[in-house]
């Protein structure tokens, strides 16, 4: 599964693709609140890009921006949360949630985990490595091993669409940002999350579909932004 669960394919596609927005909005208005120019705001310009390359309107995205930065006369206060436990057959599972109703969220993160278990803070962490996370491509072929060791990076390894995942400190994520389009890298999202150090293996299949399933709900949750599970494969 790799660091970070995402829907497969044929059900990604089948979502709807404000849901996808509904995210990237959310990111967006949270970056914003440290200024409204992707220029000067590191975090808003990754997200700001996340968005055109997901094919966001472009009023929906200055709207976004606008309205993170307190600019159209209202204000949205997000609330970062992280959720952890077990998924079915004891498979670790981190969740970050952003929300504007911290009660609400609770509770329906609890419901969702009826199927397997919650934990307390701490209780899945201490199983995960805490890195910063970096999505790039390139148009040039340039060598992802090379670009790791010249930008700073600890590790990387394949992504989807032919990208690739630059694993760093989390200290060293903005200057590995700057370093990788010296190497021929275009910075496609770049976050601090989460990667298992021990991933559960081993499942038959009849297990491998309530650990989907349970994936499936959490992320079909519009509170949930990621979520991180310590899965094999």
């Amino acid at each position: 599964m790799g660091a970070q669960w995402k829907a497969k394919p044929k059900e990604a596609a089948a979502n709807a693709r404000g849901k996808i927005f509904g995210r990237l909005v959310k990111e967006i208005m949270v970056a914003a609140r440290n200024g409204a120019d992707p220029d000067l705001n590191p975090k808003l310009r990754v997200a700001v890009h996340q968005a055109k390359k997901a094919s966001m309107p472009k009023d929906t995205l200055e709207r976004a921006i606008k309205k993170g930065a307190g600019l159209l006369g209202e204000t949205v206060n997000f609330e970062r949360l992280t959720y952890e436990g077990f998924a079915p057959h004891q498979v670790p599972v981190i969740i970050e949630c952003l929300t504007d109703n911290v009660n609400r969220t609770v509770a329906e993160i609890r419901v969702l985990f009826r199927k397997g278990q919650m934990g307390a803070s701490g209780s899945v962490t201490w199983d995960f490595n805490h890195v910063g996370m970096i999505e790039a491509s390139t148009d040039s072929g340039a060598d992802p091993e090379l670009a790791a060791i010249e930008a700073g990076a600890q590790d990387f390894e394949p992504a989807d669409e032919g990208d690739t995942l630059f694993i760093t400190e989390m200290t060293d994520l903005d200057a590995v940002c700057k370093a990788l389009p010296e190497q021929g890298f275009t910075v496609n999202s770049a976050k601090i999350g989460y990667i298992p150090k021990n991933p559960v293996s081993g499942l038959s299949d009849a297990q491998m579909e309530e650990v989907e399933a349970f994936l499936e709900a959490l992320d079909n949750h519009d509170d949930v932004q990621n979520v991180y599970v310590g899965l094999a494969g």
